[in-house]
């Protein structure tokens, strides 16, 4: 069993480090208010500052919002890198730039340490579930040293290719589940404009070539109005940023991606910056003046 220093304890993190206390790990994280009782029964202790965590892990996994909040991790005053030991592994999990994620992996390796990129698919659900879709981007060794981790946490773990390639792949995955949750969005408005039953619709598309993850969850939360996160709009609002920064970089023309992105910041404009990215279906039903399911 390996001691873990786990930076990041939100929606998607709280249930990853969960299923590492269950798996027999020791877990330190970074304190951050009132400790969160469940993980402390499962024994999760706190210290004062990423370095110390550093000091005390010989695994460091970190699960924050963006780019700037792993760069400060891992690299700020009191950061990880401050306290690293040689040969600790060092996972980052969330989503941020894959130029940026090079540049972390050379810093990280440079100071003795090992660096995996590792973004995941499949939301709140999928964390607390322990099968989230892992992407890799790493060395051999670096993969095969994390893999029985992300095995913990994860169902579908794929080494994708080098540091950065992970951040990449999540990057393609965001683009494709934005577009898949506006495009279930205009289906069930249509739907439900045209007066039918928009319960029923979705039920008969599910059994065809229309069928996808995202029209069974999100295609009920439009339906049912839940919009509690989930994964917030802010966040896949960051994500498709990368994507269209990226695409300038690579002299490409991404128009679905930059279609969504205005749709979501129409939900911002709403006041929806936090709600779960299903909602986007709100800036549509504001442009019909028609809400799914009346």
């Amino acid at each position: 069993m390996s001691k873990i220093g786990f930076i990041g304890l939100g929606i998607m993190g709280r249930p990853m480090a969960g299923h590492l206390l269950d798996a027999g790990h020791e877990l330190v994280s970074v304190k951050r208010g009132k400790l969160d009782a469940t993980l402390a029964e499962k024994g999760l202790s706190e210290v004062a500052s990423p370095r110390a965590v550093a000091e005390s892990s010989e695994v460091i996994i970190t699960m924050v919002p963006d780019t700037p909040d792993v760069e400060d991790v891992l690299f700020g005053e009191g950061g990880v890198i401050e306290g690293l030991k040689p040969g600790t592994l060092v996972i980052d999990m969330s989503s941020i730039a894959p130029l940026a994620t090079q540049e972390f992996a050379r810093r990280i390796h440079e100071a003795g340490g090992e660096y995996v990129d590792a973004p995941v698919s499949g939301g709140e659900g999928g964390a607390i579930n322990a099968a989230l879709t892992i992407m890799v981007g790493a060395t051999e060794e670096g993969f095969e040293r994390a893999l029985p981790l992300l095995e913990v946490m994860g169902k579908t773990i794929t080494h994708i290719g080098g540091h950065g390639a992970g951040q990449t792949c999540k990057v393609a995955n965001q683009i494709v589940v934005a577009l898949t949750i506006e495009a279930v969005s205009e289906g069930l408005l249509f739907a439900s404009k045209a007066g039918a039953d928009v319960a029923k619709v979705r039920e008969s598309l599910l059994g065809g070539l229309a069928q996808s993850k995202i029209l069974d969850v999100h295609g009920e939360r439009m339906i049912q109005r839940t919009f509690d996160p989930g994964f917030r709009i802010r966040l896949h609002q960051k994500d498709l940023n990368l994507a269209l920064e990226g695409a300038r970089g690579l002299n490409l023309a991404l128009p679905g991606t930059a279609n969504a992105q205005q749709l979501f910041q129409s939900c911002a404009a709403l006041g929806g910056s936090d709600w779960d990215h299903a909602g986007i279906v709100r800036a549509l039903e504001a442009l019909a003046d028609h809400e799914i399911g009346q």
